[in-house]
């Protein structure tokens, strides 16, 4: 191995003797992954093993909770990776009060070249739970159902997920049927935090100055909300957030969050004629007012809908939650005051107030702040053409950190991270992505500094 000196004196010298004992003990075990698309050498067994350590870690959050991070125990891996980022070597480490945490690869070219970033979050969906997680390697896919769980009879069949084919041959890292997995986004984390590695490890892989970036409570919708921007201190950045490999997304939905009051009046049952309000029938009449084909089950690709994600009610108090959904600024617009005006209708329809409503806008979709450097879009397109990854450009049917970050004043695409059916039971991920992710990393470092030669 002809750049081994190199490293040992490149470890040395910046006191990492550790990290290089550790690759030439991979060396020699034969555990080093030679690519040939871009003459780069990863670690497969080490990534897996980094990928395999943060999902076992339980980092679901809270919605209910107001906290940052909203639960205590998103810092047990949060002071993990801070931890791990001085290990690997990089500079200007931090981990906030509210867990959010910043590092610095420092630039080895002499030319001015733009600051750029990579964001990921570390928090898990409460949609389903991630305690216990315990990942199944499945080798050498070759296309048949996989058993999840055989005791509870949970199966991932790719005649119900046909995504699966894509991936024969390779290294799935599945679910256990019992959690989810993590993959979204500690998939995104382990690819970062293996590409910083790998370029320090390489200094003859030429870049400028790269910030990266980990966040609590992404999903719950709050995981930009208290990012230090300027402190961060890039020109702009990329989120490893997406999905199947090749996704590359620098469109959202425009997103708010609807909540309906219904009230109602509750007498005895046997003397309730003319007297009794049920508020549950009349939220029916809300629900059954909207478009059924505007739902998510019913939408793809740039259209929106309305989603009741949420109803609790009795006789005297209902509540509806929706989320509301569309690219299109003007048609997300139009769907807020669809929603006023239809309780507006109601009430009068009844003749008295029984329905109230608040509106909130949660993110916007993030073209509008990112067309003006379309720049961003193109190195990342043409790192993955460079790898023989084929971009898959299309809108993200939800939001990122990005899209927040994006208005915030830091442009961020998403790129994929390599998961699939993500929030629940059935999440799985290829190994293979996590290593073309990395590559994707590094590969959009090399080509930065040299549009700026």
């Amino acid at each position: 191995f002809q750049a081994e000196d190199g490293i040992r004196d490149f470890c040395l010298s910046r006191g990492l003797g550790d990290v290089y004992k550790r690759q030439l003990l991979c060396l020699k075990s034969g555990l080093i992954i030679f690519d040939k698309r871009q003459n780069y050498m990863l670690d497969k067994k080490h990534i897996l093993d980094r990928f395999i350590g943060y999902v076992k870690i339980d980092t679901e959050s809270d919605p209910n909770s107001m906290s940052t991070p909203s639960t205590e125990k998103q810092w047990d891996l949060a002071n993990k990776l801070a931890d791990e980022l001085k290990t690997i070597g990089m500079q200007d480490v931090s981990i906030d009060d509210n867990a959010y945490i910043m590092a610095t690869l420092p630039s080895n070219v002499s030319h001015k070249v733009p600051t750029i970033g990579f964001v990921s979050h570390f928090d898990t969906s409460p949609d389903f739970t991630a305690k216990n997680v315990n990942p199944q390697i499945i080798e050498n896919y070759d296309g048949s159902e996989i058993i999840l769980n055989k005791k509870e009879d949970i199966v991932l069949s790719p005649d119900y997920f046909e995504d699966l084919l894509l991936y024969k041959g390779q290294t799935l890292i599945t679910t256990d049927g019992t959690t989810l997995l993590g993959a979204d986004d500690k998939a995104g984390i382990c690819e970062i935090v293996s590409a910083m590695e790998y370029l320090i490890l390489h200094p003859e892989i030429k870049h400028g100055t790269i910030k990266v970036g980990f966040t609590p409570d992404e999903e719950i919708g709050r995981g930009a909300h208290k990012f230090d921007v300027k402190k961060f201190g890039a020109d702009w950045a990329y989120t490893m957030d997406g999905s199947q490999i090749g996704e590359l997304e620098y469109e959202n939905f425009n997103a708010a969050g609807a909540v309906i009051k219904v009230k109602g009046k509750i007498v005895h049952p046997g003397y309730a004629k003319g007297k009794m309000i049920n508020s549950m029938y009349y939220a029916s009449k809300f629900i059954d007012a909207l478009p059924k084909a505007e739902t998510p089950e019913q939408t793809e690709g740039y259209e929106g809908f309305y989603h009741l994600h949420s109803m609790e009610g009795k006789v005297e108090d209902t509540v509806l939650q929706y989320i509301v959904r569309d690219h299109d600024r003007d048609k997300f617009e139009g769907r807020k005051q669809h929603l006023i005006n239809l309780v507006e209708t109601l009430n009068t329809k009844f003749g008295s107030p029984v329905f109230e409503i608040e509106i909130k806008d949660q993110y916007f979709n993030m073209k509008e702040m990112v067309v003006p450097v379309m720049h961003i879009v193109d190195i990342a397109e043409d790192a993955m053409k460079a790898l023989n990854i084929k971009p898959l450009i299309k809108p993200i049917r939800g939001g990122t950190d990005g899209s927040q970050l994006s208005f915030m004043g830091l442009p961020c695409p998403n790129i994929f991270a390599g998961g699939h059916n993500f929030h629940g039971r059935y999440e799985y991920v290829p190994l293979e992505s996590i290593l073309s992710a990395t590559e994707v990393i590094c590969k959009i470092a090399d080509l930065t500094q040299k549009r700026y030669l």
